[in-house]
């Protein structure tokens, strides 16, 4: 080797050494707010990412809109060694939503479009469904709109596997017939609204909606490291990598596609801070556009839901939380204001093993005022049932809306889910889950049927379900399916060993039997349909943003 490359690599293993000890004392030189050991018990929080060859994360705190920390762990490019600083530029996932639906409501405040415009009206592709879409349907995730991401996953080309365009999405989304519920009844997540929105953006304001944030948001807010990933191919200098796997197993996990608006912002955490602080200064838009950001979706019932305009309303250790996660490929992320102690919180991470709410959560509670949650009402109750009493509540049950199973067992007088948490029973119909959080509740009036909710979400409905069929009739599922609208075709195979299902991606996958005529098969919950005549007609797939897409049987 020449003595020149000698001294290069000598001079790379001395700073890999250096980093890990510089970064504490980088930490506190820029943490006037912090105490030693609150920036010590931060530093722990991502003790796991504190490495020379693992991916990791930036931080950024602050109170009144004043940075009070930043700090980064890890590596942004496993390749070259480069350390992540907070200046490191990221991709922020969903979290980037909530600049689309900026936009859209900026566009709102200078008259040129009204949220309950019909969505068509900017978007004439779409299907006209028995209800109009709206904007305000799009922004809050009850329009019914399957999700595109799903959809392409289960006609075998996942994201990730292809390049996909605004063009691809549009064509998705416009070969669905149906919805996953009618317009404006439910909450459900769906990317779909939001590359419709930045579509309707760009459409109504004729500018890209890189073009358009920039000059509305970006520049006046001095956000200057950030900007869209509309374009995979453009070099980003300062960005991070981003990976999946773990420890010694990394591999590059990147976003190659093209889609925006849903995802796809490239920022960092210092310009997340800023574009937080003005939720409190109102520098832009004024108190109108946060009023209008802030301001909670509802159902066609009048019932409030969490999310508002691209952030959710929550609370967390008694405190309100404007907030939102990311995922996107290897890219996680968080970013989150609490109004009343006026701190704020923000995280990006190349690491897809990060748990974004976790580990952000962990690391503002250090500068939180203290909390003391309530003791649960589990935790004070000893009540037991009846063998009887728990007999008539037992057994297998399903959504009726997401075909997702629950299955319960009686367990020393209390009743166990299946895969899932012990319920102790309030009443002989009220059950509360051992960690105080989930609730079920079993109707008498409509037998057979039980709502279940966690704290703060909307209950589910399921209802009783007949026990899976004896595994020596499950020939009669067998065959081949075909839906149109996922453009994909379906192979239900009876093999010695039990079900399996061919995907497009020629992948079979076992189907695990979980009610009668129900499977689970790997991420998706498949239900068989029956012909008046009682044999097998249909099947239909929910996943994830995706209810109840039905394939029909293909006759040989």
């Amino acid at each position: 080797m020449p003595a020149t490359d000698c001294l290069k690599a000598a001079v790379l293993v001395l700073c890999a050494a250096l980093i890990p000890a510089l970064w504490p004392i980088a930490a506190a030189a820029q943490s006037p707010g912090l105490t030693r050991s609150q920036i010590a018990r931060i530093d722990s929080v991502f003790a796991p990412y504190d490495a020379v060859d693992v991916p990791g994360c930036a931080l950024a705190l602050s109170r009144h809109d004043t940075l009070v920390f930043d700090h980064a762990w890890g590596i942004a490019d496993l390749e070259h060694a480069v350390p992540i600083t907070p200046e490191t530029i990221f991709e922020a996932g969903s979290v980037s939503k909530q600049f689309t639906a900026a936009a859209v409501l900026r566009l709102v405040q200078q008259g040129k479009l009204s949220l309950d415009d019909d969505v068509r009206k900017y978007v004439p592709e779409l299907p006209a469904y028995e209800s109009p879409i709206t904007i305000r349907h799009l922004i809050h995730h009850t329009s019914g709109l399957r999700d595109w991401s799903a959809l392409v996953a289960i006609a075998g080309a996942p994201r990730g596997t292809r390049v996909y365009t605004h063009g691809h999405v549009l064509d998705v989304i416009r070969k669905q017939r149906s919805l996953n519920f009618p317009v404006g009844t439910q909450y459900l997540y769906s990317n779909s609204n939001y590359n419709l929105l930045a579509i309707i953006a760009e459409r109504v304001s004729g500018k890209t909606l890189a073009q358009y944030t920039k000059a509305e948001f970006f520049d006046p807010l001095g956000m200057r490291h950030t900007s869209w990933r509309d374009d995979y191919q453009r070099v980003v200098p300062g960005r991070a990598q981003a990976y999946g796997g773990s420890e010694k197993s990394w591999r590059l996990q990147m976003p190659f596609e093209n889609t925006y608006g849903h995802g796809s912002l490239l920022t960092t955490v210092g310009d997340l801070l800023k574009w937080n602080a003005n939720l409190a200064t109102r520098q832009i838009g004024g108190e109108q556009l946060v009023t209008l950001q802030t301001t909670r979706g509802s159902l066609t019932n009048g019932k409030e839901i969490k999310y508002a305009a691209g952030i959710v309303i929550d609370t967390f250790q008694g405190l309100t939380e404007i907030k939102h996660d990311g995922f996107t490929a290897g890219y996680r992320a968080y970013l989150a204001r609490y109004p009343e102690p006026r701190i704020a919180v923000a995280m990006l991470c190349n690491a897809s093993s990060v748990n974004p709410t976790d580990l952000a959560r962990r690391a503002v509670s250090v500068i939180l005022p203290r909390h003391t949650p309530e003791p649960s009402i589990a935790d004070t109750i000893g009540r037991k049932l009846s063998g009887p009493q728990l007999a008539s509540v037992q057994g297998y049950y399903r959504a009726s809306l997401s075909d997702d199973p629950l299955h319960f067992i009686p367990a020393d007088g209390r009743l166990l889910m299946t895969n899932g948490p012990l319920f102790v029973p309030i009443t002989p119909k009220h059950f509360i889950s051992a960690t105080g959080s989930t609730h079920l509740l079993f109707d008498d009036e409509k037998r057979g049927r039980v709502r279940a909710w966690t704290e703060g979400f909307d209950s589910v409905e399921y209802v009783r379900a007949e026990p899976p069929r004896n595994a020596t009739t499950f020939g009669e599922y067998a065959g081949t399916f075909r839906s149109d609208e996922a453009d994909a075709t379906l192979a239900v195979v009876w093999e010695f060993n039990g079900l399996t299902l061919a995907r497009p991606s020629a992948v079979k996958v076992p189907m695990t039997p979980i009610y009668e005529d129900g499977f689970w098969a790997q991420g998706w919950y498949v239900k068989f349909i029956r012909g008046r005549d009682g044999k097998v007609s249909a099947l239909t797939v929910t996943s994830g943003g995706v209810r109840n897409l039905r394939f029909d049987r293909v006759k040989a």
